[in-house]
């Protein structure tokens, strides 16, 4: 499935989680507009605007009138982009993906763009200061790592989220790269940069807000929005793309592609927001800001984003129902009708993280993160037997891995003291004797207990040893 779709996926723009946050005179309150738009009720914005995906539209007019027309008189070419700046997406990137999918379930066609080329100029959108330079190397291997996550979220959504009712639109991810690798810096400056102008690029926020800082802004970055302006250009051209999605941050860059393509070609392109997803502490969810949730097995696991998603506020999860799943929203309200009816079984959280884990990893990984769940949280020795070996280790990420040959007559001392797990001598003897150690979830008081098979190691190989309450050892034992 994974090589299908990446032969017919659609257009992202580079700039992960790309949000407008606009002046006064340019934003446009999506909602008041297109309820009063025949041709847009009932249509991909409405359903989008009730949803809450949508933040605003550029031109300030677009949602009112001419873009929901447009997309009602035929598939159309959407694209979002992100800049390979780590190896991995994260939950702040996720929206954007999911309003792709949205567009594709319409039958609508998708770019997701990944920024080979402007990685490593850095955009200066939301940024107090200058990101760290990255090698060709590290910004390649970044672009593998991205398109392998972007091509499983749309297989996942394709496996299990799609409405078999409707044809949906292809899907492509690029890499804009290899439109700029051949370009010599003097060639694209005679051609693009001419069509720019020093005042109206001054006046963005983005570079207001870092000229007036202390480090100021290089001119590397100060010339992103040109770059990301000539992007829109050569998928207009190129793919007949004529929308553009991304975040309330992002303004000023989709502004300048809107502009550069009005003055080259007189084309008519659109750009549409996402809200910005924050914290329940109102701070952005991205990678910046120290609190990622990443969207990467090997970086947040299966169980780790199941249980960010089942954890948040009340406050929040009928929104983000609406924002990160595909139910229909009759649904998500008599889910929410349930909750209030027995808040305590919180199955409006449980829904959302479902939801969430099965898009980004599938059924395998959702099975996963409740098996961890159950291992955990329930003392479940059933759950245990059932983890592989790197689930354990995803769910004690911290806890050191053993393999140890499995010697006759072994004891639970023994164990402990293989693992390093207690200390040397007679205090270790001691903790085992007032059953400061567990395994697979049971006391164990007797240091000179033989270790049992399917009671002390499972049917899998395995043992979990625990000291105290947060010293976990993983164990896999060997056959002699």
């Amino acid at each position: 499935m994974a090589a299908s779709m990446a032969s017919s996926c659609c257009h992202l723009s580079r700039h992960g989680a790309c949000i407008l946050r606009g002046r006064t005179s340019l934003r446009l309150v999506l909602g008041s507009k297109l309820h009063c738009s025949s041709p847009a009720h009932n249509g991909l914005l409405y359903s989008l605007n009730k949803r809450g995906i949508l933040k605003e539209s550029f031109p300030e007019d677009a949602a009112q009138d001419r873009l929901p027309r447009l997309l009602q008189s035929g598939a159309q070419t959407a694209y979002c982009g992100f800049d390979p700046t780590a190896d991995s997406l994260h939950v702040g990137n996720l929206l954007p993906i999911v309003g792709l999918l949205h567009f594709r379930s319409a039958g609508h066609h998708v770019l997701a763009v990944l920024g080979g080329a402007t990685a490593r100029i850095g955009d200066p959108s939301g940024k107090t200061s200058e990101r760290e330079p990255l090698s060709a190397e590290s910004v390649e291997a970044n672009t593998r790592s991205l398109r392998e996550s972007i091509q499983r979220i749309f297989a996942n959504h394709e496996l299990h989220m799609r409405d078999g009712s409707t044809k949906m639109g292809t899907v492509t991810v690029l890499n804009n790269l290899s439109w700029y690798k051949n370009w010599g810096a003097v060639d694209f400056l005679a051609e693009a940069g001419r069509h720019f102008r020093m005042g109206t690029m001054l006046s963005r926020h983005s570079v207001q807000s870092r000229l007036k800082s202390a480090d100021g802004m290089s001119l590397a970055e100060f010339t992103y929005q040109v770059f990301q302006a000539y992007d829109f250009h050569h998928l207009n051209q190129i793919y007949g793309c004529k929308i553009q999605l991304g975040g309330t941050d992002q303004l000023g860059n989709l502004m300048s592609g809107h502009e550069y393509i009005h003055k080259v070609s007189g084309e008519e392109v659109y750009g549409l927001t996402v809200p910005l997803v924050t914290s329940s502490t109102g701070d952005k969810l991205g990678k910046t800001a120290g609190n990622a949730v990443w969207l990467n097995r090997d970086k947040t696991s299966p169980f780790e984003l199941y249980q960010f998603f089942l954890r948040q506020p009340d406050a929040s999860v009928e929104r983000y129902l609406k924002l990160f799943t595909f139910l229909p929203l009759a649904e998500v309200e008599r889910l929410m009708e349930q909750q209030r009816e027995e808040p305590g079984k919180r199955l409006a959280h449980k829904r959302l993280a479902a939801e969430v884990t099965k898009l980004v990893h599938g059924k395998e990984g959702f099975e996963s993160a409740k098996r961890c769940t159950y291992a955990l949280y329930h003392d479940s020795v059933q759950a245990l037997e059932e983890m592989s070996d790197d689930e354990l280790q995803e769910l004690f990420r911290e806890a050191p891995f053993h393999e140890l040959m499995l010697e006759p007559g072994t004891t639970v001392i023994d164990a402990c003291r293989r693992v390093n797990a207690i200390p040397v001598g007679p205090r270790g003897y001691q903790m085992v004797s007032d059953g400061a150690v567990w395994i697979n979830h049971r006391r164990t008081d007797n240091p000179e207990q033989l270790l049992i098979p399917k009671l002390h190691i499972l049917s899998n190989g395995l043992s979990l040893l625990r000291v105290g309450k947060k010293n976990f050892h993983i164990i896999k034992w060997l056959s002699l």
